[in-house]
């Protein structure tokens, strides 16, 4: 499904960032050699060979040495601190087409009241060579995709509880995903600083709702009259 929607996007010389589900060897062709794009795809479990390439590779890197490393701000209670490793040496022989380096992003996180550690890895490839994307971009671009992914997909699961909903006949599924995209979406274009929070506010007011949207008389402009 992903081709589709594409088509109708203007993506030349654009990244595009995809988890694991996406990473296919179909759609990074389609990328490259039909839309003049470029790929950055995180490597999972679904591509077993693939995974287990760079995760052998990698084992090797010197810890101590990483290629970029970048310091959030101690945001949300937590102090994060991310590193990644590049290479090119991998590029003839990973069974995908257009590979320009893969990766590695260690994610470190302390929870500043328990002080709790945690250590993500994560894998990655992407159709850009080094000369067109350095490690401090190819992070970047990593983080990118995750920002847009934890400030979409979060909401829904966490507000929504989308992951736990019962309806499984017809359409039900993608139409109630659209409803709640698009009310994402609408609160989001208002300018709230937290979705969520505006959600509560809403919730089971519905003149609250009429008005916030400008939907009722009240809550209109009225135009000046001459």
């Amino acid at each position: 499904m992903a081709i589709p929607v594409l088509e109708t996007i203007d993506i030349e010389g654009k990244d595009i960032t995809a988890d694991a589900l996406l990473t296919q060897r179909a759609l990074a062709e389609y990328l490259v050699s039909d839309r003049n794009a470029h790929y950055l795809f995180t490597v999972k479990g679904n591509q077993p060979r693939l995974l287990e390439d760079l995760q052998l590779f990698f084992q090797d890197r010197d810890p101590d040495k990483p290629h970029y490393v970048l310091q959030s701000p101690p945001d949300h209670g937590r102090i994060e601190t991310r590193k990644i490793w590049t290479t090119t040496e991998l590029n003839g022989y990973l069974d995908f087409p257009h590979v320009g380096q893969a990766f590695l992003i260690e994610r470190h996180s302390i929870v500043k009241k328990t002080g709790k550690v945690s250590l993500d890895l994560a894998y990655g490839i992407t159709s850009r060579s080094p000369q067109q994307a350095d490690p401090q971009r190819v992070l970047m671009v990593n983080r990118g995709h995750w920002t847009i992914e934890n400030s979409c997909h979060y909401i829904l699961d966490w507000n929504y509880d989308e992951d736990r909903s019962r309806i499984s006949t017809g359409y039900g599924p993608e139409n109630m995903t659209r409803l709640r995209r698009f009310a994402v979406g609408l609160i989001k274009s208002k300018g709230v600083r937290s979705v969520p929070k505006k959600m509560r506010q809403l919730t089971r007011n519905v003149r609250l709702v009429f008005d916030y949207l400008r939907m009722t008389e009240n809550s209109c402009v009225q135009p000046a009259r001459g």
